[in-house]
């Protein structure tokens, strides 16, 4: 039985930790499947995930084989099976959309052949670029269908409820990506009439009437290629059907799944959106799906993550990213990444990439430090691409884009031989399982602010091209969404020590009881019940620190300055930088003393007598940063793109009523902290040096010195997760400065980090004594010191009696 409640996955009334390997079986020889398997266990997994390929498994219609009648390799039955041999749970992946570099994307030929019509075509009435089909078209839905009952009839019997091994089916893959890449939404007639419909009973006939200066039924060319006088409407519109219409479709293929029995298991939902390395598109994926995975119980979202090396960069991506997830999500939900990437980066196989070994170990401990229950390692191993029989003259006739070999990247290569990525990445992943029941139950530990989300911020798919008019909304909302406020202000949150998680104010209710500051990055653009949302916030006690711009606008360009009229304040227009104009801003007010910073612009206000001025404009003196009250509340407005500051925002954020309570005195910031606690008072503290080198710090916490005050050293590009109160049988590791590695009776192995690993116990056993470690006996605590370097030898073994 497996359940979905309090953000964790329960199977058979026991939380569990699932860390999964990507294997394609379809990529593979069968007799190579064992030696993948046994390499998948060896680096910790407790699960296989996969991909099954409509292309491969029915490349002519009508004749299906998921048995391996017509090659070995496609033994979709034999392989599940062999994982139950393994005791590895599996997590199916039918499409039918399956991406993977796959030819169609892993829909078959016939398909596209036999339906023409579910081709898109797109703005102005042109093919679409991608190679994508109308999700809802009847045709594909009903071809769907039938695809559907082939794979649900092997899956029924097997799943975990039915004493099988199958956790988990996610529903297609990456829904709306394509499109979103491309810039090519889906317009066909089937889907225009829908969305006709849908105008209708959202609007009305009078309200359609004065939002569209046409008649919508059949105008499908008004909205190809739409004029300026409603292009706005229409991209918020076509941006909220089309998030109805995913959420549609996957229920679609949901009914199709438990209608042949597959139920009483998690339906998933993958995100895409990384780009880069970067995850400033991420929540670009969130903003198309979160419809269609919040719509019923029984359903988890999946991230896609594709960040390279986690850095000094890119650190703070992640972690927005992971508290915007479960900010959209409903209350028994927890994160999961089904897409995660591993490997060395080398996906053109010419020796580009190279990430650090770090990598994967880091972007694992973040996200099981925000609260991930499942990871799967995509791809886990590589393979292998063979010829159709059904030749298209393609290039290479292969099921796949990539040539003859696929996941040259993948930790296990395509001949199965392990790269440099595979040792780090397999002691993470021991390092997780080793306490994964422990892990399983615990959230983070958060500080008393919540970084803003507002998913029509990233509604941006669908932009039609020959407007100015969207180009102009959509720069300033790309401009202040993310980038400059995800790299200075939540990257100094962080680093400043503050552990905080998400608020989606444009869904939820923004209560000051919940959450008493919001970290909010603001557009020129802000919807209209948004900004009074937060005016009221302010009116009851709430305190917000606004970075970016103060709304002028509501989001599709009518004046709306409700937040702004709250404030008492008026913005008197923009300065911007030029090729003979440096334009700078000074610190004043409280934040006087710091270095003029020379920004690109500017937004600058005439203020009340109930502010006091923080940022001016050099040669001007007007005013650019500002600290107000509001009713019972506070803003703090930074309107300018200021730097990475971290006392600055320290400072505002202090001054709005949120300290960070967990710190560190590093000299050289580049350390990320947090920390996860359950409902005994068990805790873990994360930490990673983002650095190439090594650092020495002590840990505060509430302005207390950690570890008996001593300091941590952090190796170069190191991650550890540190217990505190964590019970072993009957023994509490008070603290330590060691990781656990393994667990057993009469013994608890701890991989060490220190040149000097301290492990404080309260225990009634005995730890026999070792050449390795001494023991001492001092407040009715048992202190063990190891002897041993933790570069030199960082395994340790404390024995009990």
């Amino acid at each position: 039985m497996i359940e979905i409640t309090d953000k964790q996955i329960v199977i058979d009334g026991e939380p569990q930790m699932i860390m999964c390997g990507e294997i394609h079986y379809y990529r593979l020889d069968r007799s190579e499947w064992q030696d993948r398997i046994n390499k998948l266990k060896e680096a910790g997994c407790n699960a296989v995930a996969s991909y099954v390929p409509w292309l491969c498994h029915e490349e002519f219609e009508g004749r299906i084989d998921l048995q391996g009648k017509t090659r070995p390799e496609l033994d979709l039955e034999g392989f599940i099976d062999l994982c139950v041999e393994n005791e590895l749970y599996f997590f199916l992946r039918p499409g039918p959309f399956i991406m993977a570099e796959m030819k169609n994307e892993g829909i078959p030929y016939w398909v596209i052949d036999k339906h023409p019509e579910i081709v898109p075509v797109t703005w102005d009435g042109k093919q679409t670029l991608a190679k994508t089909l109308d999700y809802t078209a009847p045709a594909f839905l009903q071809e769907t269908k039938k695809w559907y009952t082939a794979v649900m009839e092997i899956a029924a019997p097997r799943l975990q409820p039915n004493g099988g091994n199958i956790i988990g089916v996610q529903l297609d893959n990456e829904v709306g990506m394509l499109s979103w890449v491309s810039n090519c939404p889906d317009l066909t007639d089937h889907v225009l009439d829908d969305f006709t419909g849908w105008l209708k009973m959202r609007y009305g006939s009078s309200g359609l009437q004065a939002r569209y200066p046409f008649d919508v039924d059949g105008n499908y060319s008004a909205f190809r290629s739409p004029a300026e006088s409603y292009v706005t409407q229409l991209h918020f519109d076509l941006g909220y059907y089309m998030r109805h219409r995913f959420a549609k479709y996957i229920a679609a293929l949901r009914s199709f799944a438990e209608e042949f029995d597959v139920k009483d298991i998690p339906f998933i939902v993958n995100i895409h959106g990384t780009d880069g390395g970067r995850g400033f598109t991420y929540p670009i994926g969130i903003s198309q799906l979160y419809e269609s995975y919040t719509q019923d119980e029984g359903y988890l979202s999946g991230s896609d993550i594709y960040f390279g090396d986690l850095d000094m960069t890119s650190f703070q991506d992640l972690y927005l990213i992971n508290g915007f997830m479960d900010a959209v999500h409903r209350p028994e939900q927890p994160l999961t990444s089904v897409e995660f990437n591993c490997g060395d980066g080398n996906f053109g196989n010419n020796f580009s990439g190279r990430m650090d070994p770090s990598a994967a170990d880091f972007k694992a401990r973040m996200c099981i430090a925000q609260g991930n229950r499942l990871i799967n390692y995509y791809l886990m191993t590589g393979g292998k691409n063979y010829r159709l029989n059904d030749k298209r003259n393609d290039g290479n006739d292969r099921i796949a884009s990539t040539g003859e070999r696929h996941g040259f990247a993948a930790p296990i290569s395509p001949e199965g031989e392990l790269n440099y990525t595979y040792p780090r990445m397999a002691r993470s992943i021991q390092t997780i399982m080793a306490v994964s029941d422990k892990l399983a139950v615990m959230e983070e530990e958060r500080d008393d602010v919540a970084f803003a989300f507002i998913p029509d911020y990233y509604m941006t798919e669908g932009c039609y091209p020959n407007s100015g008019k969207m180009k102009e909304i959509y720069q300033n909302i790309e401009a202040n969404r993310s980038t400059a406020a995800w790299e200075n202000m939540a990257r100094a949150m962080l680093l400043a020590g503050y552990r905080y998680g998400s608020a989606d104010i444009q869904n939820q209710p923004v209560d000051p009881e919940q959450v008493s500051v919001l970290a909010v990055p603001s557009a020129r653009y802000m919807a209209a019940d948004i900004q009074e949302k937060l005016a009221v916030y302010l009116t009851n006690g709430g305190s917000l620190l606004l970075y970016g711009e103060l709304p002028e606008y509501d989001m599709e360009g009518s004046p709306c300055r409700l937040l702004a009229d709250a404030l008492g304040v008026q913005s008197t227009g923009m300065r911007l930088a030029g090729p003979q104009y440096d334009l700078s801003v000074y610190a004043d007010g409280w934040a006087e003393g710091r270095a003029e910073i020379r920004v690109h612009k500017a937004q600058v206000f005439e203020t009340g007598d109930n502010s006091e001025t923080l940022l001016r404009v050099y040669g001007t003196d007007e005013i650019c940063g500002f600290d107000a009250r509001a009713g019972k509340g506070r803003v703090i407005v930074i309107a300018a793109p200021y730097t990475c500051d971290i006392d600055l925002f320290q400072k505002a954020l202090g001054r709005l009523g949120a300290d960070p309570q967990l710190t560190n005195d590093s000299a050289y910031h580049g350390v990320f902290m947090t920390s996860t606690a359950n409902k005994q008072g068990e805790r873990f503290l994360h930490i990673l040096n983002l650095d190439n080198f090594d650092k020495k710090m002590h840990v505060f916490e509430k302005g207390r010195k950690l570890f008996d005050e001593r300091k941590l050293e952090l190796q170069a590009k190191e991650g550890v997760m540190l217990p505190i109160n964590i019970t072993i049988g009957e023994t509490v590791i008070c603290y330590a400065t060691a990781e656990i590695r393994d667990r057993r009776t009469d013994e608890i192995q701890f991989r060490l980090t220190q040149s000097e690993d301290v492990i404080a116990l309260r225990t009634d056993r005995q730890v026999l004594p070792s050449k390795e470690y001494t023991v001492q006996h001092e407040n009715n605590l048992t202190y063990i010191f190891s002897k041993k370097h933790a570069k030199v030898d960082d395994q340790l073994i404390v024995k009990f009696q």
